[in-house]
């Protein structure tokens, strides 16, 4: 093993190697990444200059829009250039920082989520507590929770990974890499490293599922519990938005890991990768843009529109 060729670089054979094909993905990534950039920077924006926006729910918004932002950047700007290049490669450094910062801002994103789930939970179940429960000062050391256990499930994840020798196959049949991806091609023994990865998948994964599941069950209970038919519109239109942003994300990301590993489904799994990766960061902007009202009449300011 020792007398092998140690592997420095690896190749990502991305979505397809037909050209016509990769210009054509090249300009629909170009334009989704240009809209997660610009769609998240706008309610970034729009939060901070609009006072009626200055809450808990909007101030859990920007963070995630801003983390919207750096967790598209991770591997987004690779593919694109992949997507034009003749040498689609990344370094073995390149390629452990991105597995790096892609675990950190995704970890980051689910907890934030949380904390949105939690917020409406004390919106809905809790109204005229609201003000005393959710403090800025709470708010912060939610969100700042929710950085640190993202770069605490990145560094678990990652620094068993630097151990690594690459001395085989180099080639990686995704877009970007991934952990169970590097596993594959070392020629080092991986037992311990598939121990962190499901021990850190069912701690950190498993806490920030449940957390939303147990809020949205006393959400959906308190909802029910309201009498009138406009009431409970009213009130699942508050947290609607969010919802539908958790169902979308988890799924997607659900349907990549816990499936079976079967070569028959690699297709499916770029789709389901590229819904969570380059899809949802997107989508979060447009899905919150459009089902807030605050949110359109600010934006409507922003852009000089009447409201």
């Amino acid at each position: 093993m020792e007398n092998q060729t140690r592997i420095t670089e690896f190749i990502l054979l991305g979505l397809s190697n037909n050209p016509q094909v990769q210009i054509f993905l090249f300009l629909v990534f170009l334009i989704i990444y240009a809209g997660t950039l610009l769609g998240n920077s706008a309610i970034i924006l729009v939060i901070r200059n609009e006072a009626s926006l200055h809450t808990p729910m909007f101030f859990f918004l920007s963070h995630l829009a801003f983390v919207d932002i750096c967790y598209s950047s991770v591997t987004v700007p690779k593919m694109l250039q992949n997507l034009i290049a003749k040498q689609k490669t990344i370094s073995v450094s390149g390629c452990l920082a991105q597995i790096f910062f892609f675990i950190l801002f995704i970890g980051t994103e689910v907890f934030i989520l949380s904390a949105m789930a939690y917020d409406r939970y004390v919106a809905i179940c809790h109204p005229l507590r609201y003000s005393a429960i959710m403090k800025q000062q709470l708010c912060r050391q939610m969100v700042g929770g929710a950085w640190a256990m993202g770069f605490l499930d990145a560094v678990v994840n990652t620094l068993p990974l630097l151990n690594l020798r690459f001395c085989r196959l180099n080639t990686i049949s995704h877009y970007s890499c991934e952990i169970p991806s590097l596993l594959s091609l070392t020629c080092s023994d991986t037992f311990f490293n598939y121990v962190v990865l499901f021990t850190s998948s069912f701690v950190f994964g498993g806490t920030s599922f449940l957390l939303p599941l147990v809020s949205y069950v006393y959400i959906i209970s308190a909802i029910l519990k309201i009498q009138s038919a406009k009431g409970r519109s009213k009130a699942f239109s508050t947290c609607s938005s969010h919802l539908i942003v958790i169902c979308l994300f988890y799924l997607s990301v659900f349907f990549r890991y816990v499936k079976p590993s079967s070569p028959s489904l690699k297709d499916l799994d770029r789709v389901a990768s590229i819904q969570y990766s380059v899809l949802t960061p997107m989508l979060n902007a447009i899905i919150y843009s459009l089902k807030s009202k605050d949110m359109k009449i600010a934006l409507g300011k922003l852009f000089g529109k009447s409201s």
